[in-house]
């Protein structure tokens, strides 16, 4: 199962488990970019079933899980990708605002692992992946429920993987950094108008997430940072966080990616 199937990294992991012959249930709330992934999927030759599914509603999870298990008897792989972002002062948000972040982000993967955990813990191979974020090992500003969100994520994935995991079974919390996706186009758009941009080489495409995604199933990993800028940034994070405070504090993070002026 692999959710925000529709577009993005889960689009990518979605193909690269379908290359490896695994048979998919995709979740989104996009139907149309959903029946397209799908379709690619098939081409593959693997089974592939869909649901129309938001997030942010609890009923909606539960009645995806119960269509899987009444579908499939069983379930090897859970991978929780969608996600959503709001850039901007955090004293500007309004409660809608926060409240989708959080329910899509951590609510959502929450559920949905607790759904499916007996399932995934009875068979002899299973692996759940966790989609989080370098910004839920490192911070920056102006998206502080994105980060809360991911953070909590990456908690959660760790607890998980240090009640759960086994020979056969493992979690693992996969840590991109800047990924060119739709969600990042929309923030780079707030960004553009904040008068910042995000370079193109601190980036990575979604097809390497979604390679590093499959390595890290095959291998059982628990924690896996994607790109070396990201991995620079929590280093930083972890052995200089005063440097990272003044960063911040300074605004140098964005500073750093600052738009060319216009002539």
């Amino acid at each position: 199962m692999v959710t925000g199937a529709a577009s993005g990294i889960g689009r990518c992991i979605a193909l690269a488990l379908a290359d490896a012959g695994a048979d998919l249930c995709l979740i989104d709330i996009n139907e149309k970019n959903l029946q397209e992934t799908a379709q690619e999927a098939r081409r593959r030759g693997v089974e592939v079933v869909t649901r129309i599914c938001d997030l942010s509603q609890p009923a909606e999870i539960s009645a995806a899980s119960n269509f899987i298990l009444s579908t499939w008897d069983r379930l090897n792989i859970l991978v929780n990708c969608a996600g959503v972002i709001h850039y901007g002062p955090t004293d500007a948000m309004t409660d809608a605002q926060w409240n989708r972040v959080v329910s899509v982000n951590l609510s959502a993967p929450v559920q949905l692992v607790r759904e499916l955990l007996p399932t995934l813990a009875a068979q002899d191979e299973a692996h759940i992946v966790n989609v989080c974020s370098i910004f839920g090992l490192a911070t920056m500003p102006r998206i502080a429920a994105y980060q809360t969100s991911k953070f909590a994520l990456v908690g959660f994935s760790a607890a998980l993987h240090a009640e759960y995991a086994r020979p056969g079974f493992g979690i693992t919390a996969l840590c991109p950094g800047i990924v060119r996706t739709p969600m990042i186009k929309e923030v780079e758009t707030d960004w553009r108008n904040d008068g910042f941009t995000i370079p193109a080489w601190i980036g990575t495409s979604p097809e390497v997430v979604a390679a590093v995604a499959l390595k890290a199933i095959r291998r059982n990993r628990g924690l896996v940072v994607v790109t070396p800028s990201a991995r620079v940034f929590w280093w930083l994070a972890r052995f200089s966080p005063g440097f990272v405070e003044w960063l911040n504090r300074k605004d140098l993070i964005r500073r750093l990616f600052k738009a060319p002026e216009s002539n």
